[in-house]
C-alpha cells in the first residue's frame, strides 16, 4: 500500500489530516505516514496524529511515497510542492464525498476539495488548488494554479482567476469577472469589477485597498 505524506503539520495541516481520513482511498490505495514540517514540535500537545517525519528540504522519497500539500499560503505552497516535485514526488488529490464535481469539469494534480463544495459544470481547474468547506463554483468558471478558495466562497459563471489568487471566508465573485494574479478577495468581500493583478481588494462593493 502507498503512504501519504501530508506537506505542512500546522492547523491546516491538521485538518488535512481528518479530510484524508474521510476519503475512500484511505486504507484502500494510501495510508497516512505522517506529516513534514521544519517546525518539529508543531504537533505538541495535540494527540490522534502520525508523526512529523521532518522537512521538506531533507527528506529522501521512497517509492511508494504520494504528497498532498497543507499549506495555505498560495506561494510557500508552490516553494514546497516545487521541491518535492524536483526530488520526483508524485501528488494526489483530496476530494471530500460529500462534495460534488460534475463530470465535465476538468483538474490538474494536487487538488483539495473539502466538505459540502459544489462544483458545477465545464469548469478548469488548474494545478495544486484548495477549495474550502461549503464554497460553491458556478459554470464555466476557470481557476489558475495554487489558488486558495477559503470556506463560503462563491465564483458566479465564467468568472477567472489568474495564478496564485487567494479569495477568503465568505467572499462573492460575481459572474464573468476576471482575477489577476496574486491578487486577494478580503473576507467577506462582494468582487463588482475585475481585479488586476497583485491587488487585494476588502468590501461591499470590494475596492483595492493594497
Amino acid at each position: 500500500m502507498n503512504s501519504l505524506i501530508i506537506i505542512g503539520a500546522r492547523g491546516y495541516g491538521r485538518e488535512v489530516y481528518h479530510l484524508a481520513t474521510q476519503c475512500k482511498e484511505y486504507k484502500t490505495e494510501w495510508d497516512i505516514r505522517g506529516f513534514l514540517d521544519d517546525h518539529s514540535e508543531a504537533l505538541n500537545g495535540y494527540t490522534g496524529y502520525p508523526p512529523i517525519i521532518g522537512p521538506v528540504e531533507t527528506y529522501e522519497i521512497q517509492p511508494d511515497d504520494l504528497f498532498v500539500c497543507a499549506l495555505g499560503n498560495v506561494h510557500y505552497k508552490n516553494k514546497y510542492v516545487s521541491i518535492i516535485k524536483s526530488k520526483g514526488g508524485r501528488f494526489i488529490s483530496l476530494i471530500h464525498p460529500s462534495s460534488m464535481i460534475s463530470i465535465t469539469t476538468q483538474y490538474g494534480e494536487g487538488l483539495i476539495v473539502c466538505q459540502f463544495v459544489n462544483i458545477s459544470c465545464d469548469i478548469v481547474i488548474g494545478n495544486f488548488v484548495t477549495i474550502q468547506p461549503f464554497s460553491e463554483i458556478g459554470h464555466d468558471v476557470f481557476i489558475g494554479d495554487h489558488c486558495h478558495l477559503n470556506s463560503h466562497a462563491f465564483l458566479g459563471g465564467y468568472v477567472r482567476l489568474g495564478n496564485y489568487v487567494t479569495v477568503h471566508s465568505g467572499a462573492k465573485i460575481i459572474p464573468r469577472l476576471k482575477i489577476g494574479n496574486n491578487s486577494v478577495i478580503g473576507a467577506g468581500s462582494v468582487v463588482t469589477k475585475n481585479v488586476q493583478e497583485d491587488c487585494t481588494v476588502f468590501g461591499n462593493p470590494a475596492k483595492v485597498i493594497f
